[in-house]
């Protein structure tokens, strides 16, 4: 009988992706080619790198005592401004809530968030187009964003603030200005800003009066004047090159420095300005100390890290790094609502899921948060929304002094870069700190 010849049973070699054209390239590369245009979103950065995760405290046990968690004090308290304002800001936390601007919020928004911070004892930022009565009234205390784009700013509203935040950068665009689309430019936006309804409006990157430090330093000195040097002058900065900005904005005159990471978010921008421009908010921070410590001014000018804080552990991680405060945007919009799972069905409309939602110059948003359409807005109780906003806080709060207790602390800014170890060669570099297990801080001890 003849033999059989049967091919060997070999399993096909299954289709790769090429990393370098993934799914997500090709499918940019295809809307590039179909618009020609670039991808607008709102939101951080997406991409994974280097962050507060790849950090851990060294608790105590024989050579630190802890605090006794129920019995010891850990204290929270922090002053903002006191190098030459005559009412610095006094935070009964080291958290605070960052610029998000009425526009790009809806007006129940930005009014929730001042509820909520004034119940946690601490401020919130105005942020690009102005202030709004709602916003004022319901905070505590105001912090009000000076921009390139002067859009909605008085002299009398600076001097209903409580302090100046001048905005040099932002993480998500150092070098780059913002956008807000028509279709969230209502009635009430357009009057404020003093621009046309329903038209594309892109926020300047650089301020129209100055271009340096020493221009810089004659605004603040006329911002203090308008003032009366009662208000504490912030300096925010994008993080890009932390030690000459953090130094500069020092000798220039100001009070604080608010330094905003790459995982800092915006209401819109290119993407490719999101993803590709600036630096960690864990690369930043060193950096900036280092500055401040050269000049002699560390706790001196009060340093305040924004871009990616999610947790008290965030919080009490940037203060061992050396920070006096820290800011929080993003995370407190997800507290407000933002992105919950309950509007999946109409994020599912819009072409995304909760969790992944970042089309907020659209002004769609299903949370009523990023919006100004009157029946979407009506979603969010500000009251419910700052009782939300409170409770997030105090949480982040308690953790915090959670870990502060645990490596013997009694108060946050005790902490110091010695209670912690890194994860990863490039956390301890970025940081500062030993890699885990070890005494080596990579670009430190000889190599």
């Amino acid at each position: 009988m003849p033999m059989d010849h049967h091919k060997p049973n070999i399993p096909a070699t299954p289709p790769r992706q090429s990393w370098t054209f993934s799914q997500d390239v090709n499918a940019e590369i295809r809307r590039a080619a179909a618009t020609g245009i670039y991808d607008i979103r709102g939101g951080g950065a997406k991409r994974r790198v280097p962050h507060f995760d790849d950090l851990l405290f060294l608790g105590a046990s024989i050579s630190r005592y802890p605090l006794e968690g129920y019995r010891e004090r850990c204290d929270t308290n922090v002053t903002i401004g006191a190098r030459f304002a005559k009412k610095p800001i006094e935070l009964e936390i080291p958290i605070t809530i960052a610029g998000m601007s009425f526009g790009s919020l809806s007006g129940a928004a930005k009014e929730a968030l001042g509820r909520g911070a004034s119940l946690a004892g601490t401020s919130t930022t105005t942020g690009d187009g102005g202030m709004t009565p709602e916003e004022r009234g319901h905070s505590k205390l105001l912090v009000y964003q000076y921009l390139p784009s002067r859009y909605g700013m008085n002299p009398d509203d600076l001097r209903k603030a409580d302090a100046i935040e001048i905005v040099v950068g932002q993480g998500a665009k150092p070098g780059g200005g913002g956008m807000l689309l028509g279709q969230k430019i209502s009635d009430r936006v357009a009057e404020m800003r003093d621009l046309p309804m329903g038209i594309d409006q892109r926020s300047a990157c650089r301020h129209p009066d100055w271009t340096g430090p020493d221009d810089m330093e004659i605004k603040i000195l006329e911002l203090r004047e308008i003032t009366g040097w009662e208000k504490p002058i912030y300096v925010k900065i994008g993080g890009a090159r932390p030690y000459y900005d953090t130094a500069l904005a020092v000798k220039a005159g100001a009070d604080a420095i608010v330094l905003d990471g790459m995982q800092g978010g915006t209401a819109a921008t290119q993407d490719v300005f999101i993803e590709h421009v600036g630096m960690p908010t864990l690369a930043c921070l060193r950096p900036a100390v280092q500055a401040l410590q050269d000049l002699g001014m560390h706790r001196e000018v009060q340093l305040i890290v924004s871009g990616g804080i999610r947790t008290g552990a965030d919080v009490a991680k940037a203060l061992a790094l050396g920070a006096d405060a820290v800011s929080i945007g993003t995370a407190a919009l997800v507290a407000l609502g933002d992105n919950d799972p309950k509007w999946e069905d109409e994020y599912q409309k819009l072409g995304t899921t909760a969790g992944a939602y970042d089309d907020w110059h659209e002004g769609l948003d299903p949370a009523g948060i990023t919006t100004q359409v009157p029946e979407l807005e009506a979603r969010l109780d500000p009251i419910e929304g700052g009782r939300r906003l409170r409770n997030y806080l105090k949480t982040m709060t308690l953790e915090a002094q959670t870990l502060a207790r645990a490596c013997g602390k009694s108060h946050l800014h005790k902490l110091e870069p010695e209670d912690l170890c890194a994860l990863t060669m490039e956390a301890a570099a970025m940081a500062q700190v030993p890699l885990a297990g070890t005494e080596w801080i990579p670009g430190k001890n000889g190599f």
